[in-house]
């Protein structure tokens, strides 16, 4: 005979108090312009994955890709402007 037994990690990680903390929704919060251009950018190589790209797919990734470029650059600008001690001494 087999037994069935439930795994309680399985059964446990989505329960009610397994929430995000605020610490976590705002560094989502803050990475949200770089998961939205990724997003972006994986629906322009999307459209052409079931045909031959044409010249104007082709500028919509170039430009998905320059987007999500930005969106990481401005992520890690903002993060080095934070971490940074203002002020001289």
């Amino acid at each position: 005979m087999d037994h069935i037994v439930t795994v309680q990690d399985a059964v446990t990680a989505f329960a009610d108090f397994m929430e995000p903390t605020d610490a976590e929704l705002d560094a989502i919060e803050r990475e949200m312009p770089v998961i939205l251009a990724d997003v972006d950018l994986l629906d322009a190589h999307i459209v052409t994955l079931d045909r031959t790209p044409t010249e104007m797919d082709d500028r919509r990734i170039r430009r998905a890709r320059r987007r999500a470029l930005a969106a990481r650059v401005a992520l890690v600008n903002r993060a080095a402007g934070a971490s940074l001690s203002g002020g001289a001494a």
